[in-house]
């Protein structure tokens, strides 16, 4: 097994260990260890300099039981198979802890989109559709954004598709723009969607929330709006990172602020956002390199310092492998609300459990994204667009109603929140998937006749 393999191998251990609180066939458990489909493509894409390049894509169909697939596409130079299967996977069963009719998929293309042009970048998003177009579609296969697209390359995506097939597909692709279909309260729902879980945390432990310091690693769009939020309500975010390093405050940071400086770019020809928040004037420094360690002014810390901060609660936005078995055990934080797909390794699970910590899981914690996918491709569907009120008194109602079922799991089973989520995710698949028949059913059919 090679090492990109270990995330999706990982993954499915935390199958195996919620399969002991549910009553499940185990050709359930079977079939969600195997993706349905994996495509693997060329995309040959012509450069602004005339040249020809090719960039390697994936996209993986995990299980359709419940519903069509449905997940991001993420352009990055990391990308690898064992990850988008993993990726895949969660979503599954995301969509299950939802309670929303998909199942899981998952896409993405190794490429830096930094370095590409607006035209070449373009070109990449319209090339990889028209090698997935028979994959994809509707009622098959429903890709949205993730890391590094945004819903100016669904549009793209959209209408590539969309000129394949000849006809408008506004639902073959969510997270598109609001003039070609999108839906209001997509852009802020996975962040939207974990601000309602912490706010169903502060109900169960009476929190008073100027009290309540956070840190999120990873300042992207989930990341800036479940900060946003919290901040709106009083939280204190005392620590915000993005890839080239993170700053912390004690006094708490200007949330709203430092999205306007990490959002302004220094050209506008550049597509993805060059500031970092090292540039916010909250950090008391101008040097981005600063080693202050005055917490009142502010200081540049790492990310891996930002984990390891004295916080209430922690938010990891960033990417997978963040929280792991080398670091772990010097995680402070009381409370993690994982907003990034899988970023705590199965051996950092333990650690952070004899700790007494407790961690919402990613497949509760950022299930607001794909749920208000689902609003979109509905609303698609029947050409009927609702207010950004009703999509996200509906987004609040779905997470407080499953982060209450996972909890109460919890509680019952006497074991952590991501065992709950995944048993409860399990209960709604197991049920999908024995409907069709498992060996136990034929074999009674058998022995009968």
């Amino acid at each position: 097994m090679s090492d990109h393999d270990d995330i999706f191998e990982n993954a499915l251990l935390r199958l195996d260990r919620a399969a002991q609180f549910v009553q499940i066939d185990p050709e359930a458990l079977e079939r969600l260890k195997h993706p349905k489909s994996v495509v693997h493509v060329s995309i040959p894409v012509r450069m602004d300099d005339g040249s020809l390049r090719s960039f390697e894509g994936y996209r993986v169909r995990h299980d359709d039981t419940r519903g069509p697939t449905k997940g991001g596409i993420r352009f990055h130079p990391q990308v690898h198979l064992g990850e988008v299967k993993a990726l895949a996977f969660w979503m599954t069963c995301k969509c299950a802890v939802a309670g929303i009719p998909f199942g899981g998929g998952k896409g993405g293309i190794i490429v830096n989109p930094k370095e590409l042009s607006r035209m070449e970048l373009e070109r990449l998003s319209r090339g990889f559709v028209q090698q997935l177009a028979d994959f994809i579609g509707p009622d098959t296969d429903i890709p949205a954004p993730d890391v590094y697209t945004n819903s100016m390359i669904m549009g793209w995506m959209m209408d590539e598709y969309s000129t394949i097939q000849r006809q408008r597909t506004p639902d073959v692709i969510t997270g598109k723009p609001i003039p070609l279909g999108g839906s209001l309260g997509r852009d802020d729902a996975t962040g939207r969607g974990a601000y309602y879980c912490i706010k169903e945390l502060e109900r169960f432990n009476n929190w008073t929330r100027g009290n309540v310091r956070v840190a999120v690693q990873g300042f992207g769009n989930a990341g800036q709006h479940v900060a946003r939020l919290l901040h709106k309500d009083g939280y204190r975010c005392v620590a915000i990172s993005d890839s080239k390093g993170a700053i912390y405050r004690e006094d708490g940071i200007d949330i709203p602020r430092a999205i306007e400086l990490k959002q302004s770019q220094t050209s506008i020809s550049n597509v993805y956002d060059e500031r970092s928040v090292c540039d916010c004037p909250e950090c008391g420094c101008v040097d981005c390199h600063c080693k202050s360690n005055d917490a009142g002014s502010g200081a540049v810390i790492t990310n891996e310092q930002l984990l390891e901060l004295d916080v209430d609660v922690l938010i990891p936005a960033a990417l997978e492998n963040q929280i792991t078995g080398e670091n772990a055990s010097r995680i402070t934080a009381p409370y993690i609300v994982e907003v990034a797909n899988g970023p705590t390794t199965t051996e950092a699970d333990n650690i952070l459990k004899e700790l007494g910590a407790t961690v919402v899981p990613d497949i509760l914690a950022n299930a607001g994204g794909v749920t208000v996918s689902y609003f979109e491709w509905t609303q698609n569907r029947a050409g009927y667009y609702w207010s950004e009120k009703k999509v996200q008194e509906r987004l609040q109602r779905i997470m407080a109603q499953e982060f209450e079922a996972v909890h109460d799991l919890s509680v019952e089973a006497e074991i952590d929140m991501r065992t709950a989520a995944y048993a409860h995710a399990l209960n709604r698949i197991g049920e999908a998937m024995e409907s069709q028949g498992t060996s136990r059913y034929f074999n009674s059919v058998m022995k009968v006749t």
